[in-house]
């Protein structure tokens, strides 16, 4: 009975030791530098870097603004980089990975100035007679 014991821890360290179709290099990355400030005053600042090439910095004041970049490689072998700022107006993303919307065409740009030129005037409505 001992020796299936020993036959059986045996082959589970083998099993645990091979590697799987989920196993990849990244699931070794290990952090390579860390960084973290928090200001009474709500201001914070980190960033870190990974042996794996993954990298991200934010700076800001919390639930007001921030701006900050992070970086990484894809799995097709393209670099990665985005850089952002959020605040009061949203979140804005920048990055040559990022999509582009086609270019507005020149009838609605036409358009769009008309409309702007010339808003709207408030109709007049009559007011109902009394007798």
């Amino acid at each position: 009975m001992f020796k299936f014991v020993v036959l059986a821890v045996l082959v589970g360290l083998a099993a645990a030791q091979r590697p799987t179709q989920y196993s990849s290099p990244e699931a070794a990355a290990e952090v390579r530098s860390f960084s973290s400030d928090v200001s009474p005053d709500g201001s914070y600042r980190y960033s870190f870097e990974t042996s794996n090439g993954i990298a991200a910095q934010e700076q800001g004041v919390g639930g007001v603004q921030a701006a900050g970049a992070a970086s990484h490689t894809s799995p097709e072998g393209v670099p990665i980089a985005l850089t952002y700022t959020a605040d009061e107006n949203g979140f804005h993303p920048e990055g040559a990975h990022l999509p582009v919307p086609p270019p507005v065409p020149e009838y609605v740009g036409r358009a769009l100035a008309w409309i702007a030129a010339h808003p709207q005037k408030e109709e007049y409505v009559a007011k109902p007679l009394r007798f």
